[in-house]
């Protein structure tokens, strides 16, 4: 029950708090953010068990919820964490929460782990649509309506949304959209925002692990309307 793992949570992270680990991660983020001083590998191994936890959708988003009230960072990234367990327990619908969620106290660390929270719930409901799981890269529009959150959060007033939007599909492979993809791309060129920048970027150079001659020429034909960063980051491995 939510009021039970929350504070258990908690209690599993809080005697490992390092003041002196602490400082440098402060420093990291741009001293932005609290911090206990756990290092990942050392929070995730003393909360795992707690993690895998039984939890009904409601008690999952109090959980995760409550976790984000909490002012050090590492109580976040468990949220994220615990959230990316439990993703089939999600669906569309809880997108707009998530992306609120992404929205608050907002940097990458946060952000970029929920947009792959978000990318696993939408690739889910993507493949479960028909004609979703064809094999080859997607193109069709078969699954059009699952993926629609993104485009509308395309054009939010938040960099950190439209983020979210650019960085969805990372990890989708032979079932990326395409066209959205690249539509995305070329929508957030014109952008000065490093954050967004290199987003195009990751996502380019993401795919470019699946099709990567239409990675080469997408960009050899837009490199006017691209950034240097994005184009570095998307021919990086090319």
């Amino acid at each position: 029950m939510p009021h039970r793992l929350l504070p258990r949570l908690r209690q599993a992270l809080q005697p490992l708090a390092d003041p002196e680990r602490a400082a440098p991660m402060r420093a990291y983020m741009k001293n932005q953010f609290a911090f206990l001083g756990v290092a990942a590998p050392v929070r995730r191994a003393a909360v795992a068990a707690l993690v895998r936890s039984r939890l009904a959708h409601a008690e999952l988003l109090a959980v995760a919820e409550g976790l984000w009230q909490c002012p050090e960072r590492e109580y976040r990234y468990t949220a994220i964490d615990l959230l990316a367990r439990h993703v089939r327990s999600l669906g569309p619908a809880d997108v707009p929460w998530l992306l609120a969620l992404a929205q608050r106290d907002p940097w990458w660390d946060t952000v970029d782990g929920l947009a792959g929270v978000v990318g696993d719930v939408l690739l889910a409901a993507v493949l479960a649509r028909p004609g979703g799981a064809k094999s080859g890269t997607r193109t069709d529009r078969a699954a059009d309506d699952a993926q629609q959150p993104m485009d509308a959060a395309l054009h939010h007033p938040s960099l950190w949304v439209r983020r979210i939007a650019m960085r969805h599909q990372l990890g989708w492979k032979q079932h990326t959209d395409v066209q959205r993809l690249l539509a995305y791309a070329l929508a957030l060129g014109h952008e000065d925002e490093f954050f967004i920048r290199k987003a195009i970027g990751w996502a380019l150079r993401d795919f470019a692990r699946t099709q990567p001659e239409t990675v080469r020429q997408f960009v050899q034909a837009n490199a006017t309307r691209l950034s240097a960063l994005t184009v570095r980051e998307a021919r990086k491995h090319l």
